[in-house]
């Protein structure tokens, strides 16, 4: 049967059929580029992560007859949250404990202009409540709007066993003493940032031996669970109870795995923060309770500076 069609000519072998259009490189190279820039950012976060866990220390600490330990699980690669642990001449303590509002990179930003804040004013001032004034009034009059922020600020004095605090919208601390009974750290005043001229108290308590003070941030008893049930407090007390009689590194990853292990399979939806303070044991082969003295005891509540003058300046001292 003769053809009727012309037969194509047979191409060399090897010869590539189709030429990629320039359009196709441009975009490979484009997206190659992407990648890497990618990159440089995650490298430059991580970078940032780690120095914000180095400027939040010590993370354990053993201190003239008291434990120390804290731990930050941020919900993204930068912290909105933070604490700090100061030692003063004279022997005494400095204990910071905040939460940024918002998380990720603007958090992020602020939380080492908070440190810095800090670490200045506690060592400009003595009481508690003065500190947290200053760092409120110096976050007030920024030029850059900040955001809220909550405090905890104490101070232990390790001669008497007293800690003076001030907690300026932070979830109230637990106080668990040594019979299991806890207390919860509420005297201080607003969160900070907002109102200038805000006032703020000091509170008082002693630790007995084998007392323990847990400080946490709102992500702790705000997680969820897959159910959608927050933690709570009255979770959070139950772990802290049954931490009872651990070193206060345990009882921190004791409690942390626990609230951990409630959120299961759904991720945290803020950043959370646990940090322990322990008291420890008179005589470390006899029970604390040995201890006669009644540490639960409250101590007289001194005046607030700034109430005080807030009182004078209407024309009556303080009570």
């Amino acid at each position: 049967m003769a053809l009727t069609e012309p037969i194509p000519a047979i191409s060399r072998v090897g010869a590539p059929q189709h030429a990629v259009p320039p359009t196709v490189h441009s975009l490979s190279e484009e997206l190659d580029r992407e990648r890497r820039s990618h990159g440089l950012l995650q490298q430059a976060i991580f970078e940032a992560a780690q120095i914000q866990r180095q400027l939040c220390a010590p993370r354990e600490l053993d201190w003239q007859g008291y434990e120390v330990a804290g731990e930050i699980f941020p919900v993204r690669h930068l912290s909105g949250d933070f604490f700090k642990v100061i030692e003063f001449e004279g022997g005494r303590l400095g204990i910071a404990v905040g939460d940024i509002a918002g998380k990720g990179f603007m958090a992020g930003i602020w939380l080492t202009h908070l440190l810095n804040l800090v670490q200045r004013s506690a060592r400009a001032f003595g009481d508690p409540a003065k500190v947290v004034a200053e760092i409120n009034r110096e976050l007030c009059t920024e030029q850059t709007e900040p955001p809220l922020t909550a405090l905890f600020y104490a101070v232990l004095d390790p001669r008497t066993n007293e800690l003076a605090y001030c907690n300026a919208g932070l979830p109230a601390p637990l106080l668990l003493r040594v019979n299991r009974s806890i207390e919860r750290l509420d005297v201080g005043g607003p969160m900070l940032g907002a109102i200038e001229k805000a006032l703020f108290d000091s509170g008082y308590l002693r630790f007995g031996p084998g007392d323990m003070l847990v400080a946490y941030s709102d992500g702790v008893t705000e997680c969820r669970n897959p159910e959608e049930d927050e933690f709570e407090i009255e979770r959070l007390s139950a772990t802290a109870r049954a931490a009872h009689g651990l070193n206060a590194n345990m009882a921190l990853f004791s409690m942390l795995g626990t609230v951990l292990d409630f959120a299961g399979s759904s991720t945290p939806g803020d950043d959370l923060t646990l940090l322990v303070i322990r008291r420890c044991p008179a005589d470390a082969d006899q029970p604390a309770t040995r201890d006669k003295q009644d540490y639960s005891a409250p101590l007289r509540k001194a005046p607030s500076p700034m109430r005080a003058k807030a009182a004078l300046s209407r024309g009556r001292g303080p009570k």
